[in-house]
């Protein structure tokens, strides 16, 4: 790896903003405390900093020479709404609340990234470091962009990063094409005729018939979707009944679809309509159901991943980088910048959780688990990565 050496040096600052931000979490929209941190350092740093896109977020602007040109490098900072089971010094101080999912550690290596750029200025246009709020099911970048960010800033091009356990520490995933799915909800009300248990003929039972829609929507994957177009369709959550000898008036079944792409999702939305009407009609009931579209797929440009796979390999061998990962069903709503702007999203491996402090929960070290903490060793890397790539994309005359 070739790490830049004052980057390196600055190693243990970042980790202290790191742990600090880490020690205060903040959810979506909320993070007041967090934009003050960042552009209290941007400022600190001569950096010329913007506030309030998308409610709490910031961008920092490094300009230098006389070129039109622009990039824009984007992290996000809010944490998610459940407890924190680590015990270390930076672990959360306001329960309910736990960075999770590593924004800290996305935060503090843009952080890094433009600590640097404002410092050394070999590259000749800008630089937008873009720090967003509600990732985490608030699409957050979604109000950025409907607020003006790429309007007020104009960027050819925006690349984001995140970590990702279960990757060695310090390699790079990365893959073009659809990386990241869709997210997206659905909830149906089956509506029946209640009666006592004994007496089921004098019932319209939507326990039974949300039973046989829930069969009927297993076969939507496996007979109406091309076999390589991957697609998930889950049930996570059935309410119904009261009592042992009572057939409820209504069921209620909600989940959540994935797909890689839009085609297969229409589809999917329409085929579920349409068993839930048809199978709540074979048994004489009804449905109401609702579908909602969250974040789109992630879909990385073809070009952008190409010049990210060609600074990822000069910098950190090839070795180190995987230029056709596996795609993940997670969702991240940096898509919403891929639909605007053309760009590239890399994974970071965050190791096995072999990195965390004494203190730390006995759960696995995954996203989205109370025992998770970022791995701090990665903020040279990420900031490094972030710096070479502004600096070939925005290339000093």
């Amino acid at each position: 790896m070739k790490l830049i050496d004052p980057i390196v040096r600055f190693h243990a600052e970042l980790q202290q903003i790191r742990r600090d931000i880490h020690a205060h979490p903040e959810l979506g929209y909320e993070e007041q405390r967090t934009s003050e941190v960042v552009a209290g350092k941007l400022a600190e740093w001569g950096i010329p900093v913007v506030r309030g896109l998308g409610v709490t977020g910031v961008v920092g602007i490094i300009r230098n020479g006389d070129s039109p040109r622009a990039i824009g490098l984007r992290a996000d900072m809010d944490a998610l709404p459940m407890p924190e089971l680590n015990t270390f010094p930076h672990a959360s101080k306001h329960e309910g609340k736990m960075h999770a999912c590593g924004h800290d550690g996305h935060t503090a290596m843009l952080l890094g990234a433009a600590h640097y750029l404002s410092q050394h200025r070999n590259f000749d246009g800008t630089v937008y470091v873009i720090f967003q709020p509600a990732e985490e099911g608030g699409r957050g970048a979604e109000r950025m962009i409907q607020d003006g960010l790429f309007d007020k800033y104009p960027m050819e091009a925006v690349f984001g990063m995140h970590n990702w356990p279960g990757i060695p520490a310090g390699r790079f995933g990365v893959t073009p094409g659809p990386q990241m799915a869709s997210s997206n909800e659905f909830r149906v009300v089956v509506k029946g005729k209640g009666s006592h248990a004994a007496q089921p003929h004098k019932a319209i039972d939507p326990v039974m018939t949300a039973v046989q829609i829930a069969q009927g929507w297993q076969t939507i994957v496996s007979r109406n979707t091309n076999p390589n177009d991957p697609a998930v369709v889950s049930i996570t959550q059935i309410h119904t009944g009261s009592a042992n000898n009572v057939i409820p008036d209504e069921a209620v079944m909600i989940g959540t679809v994935r797909t890689f792409s839009t085609g297969v999702l229409d589809m999917i939305e329409r085929r579920m309509g349409e068993i839930a009407e048809h199978t709540a009609a074979a048994f004489d009931a009804t449905v109401e159901f609702r579908f909602t579209r969250n974040y789109p797929p992630l879909i990385n440009h073809e070009k952008e991943t190409a010049f990210a796979v060609e600074v990822l390999t000069e910098q950190f061998g090839a070795d180190h980088v995987d230029a056709r990962t596996e795609p993940t069903m997670g969702a991240e709503d940096f898509a919403f910048m891929l639909q605007h702007k053309p760009g590239c999203y890399v994974f970071l491996g965050n190791g096995d959780g072999g990195h965390r402090d004494h203190g730390h929960g006995l759960g696995p070290c995954n996203l989205h688990n109370p025992s998770y903490d970022f791995n701090d060793d990665l903020l040279p890397i990420g900031a490094t990565y972030w710096v070479r790539l502004a600096e070939k994309f925005l290339q000093a005359k």
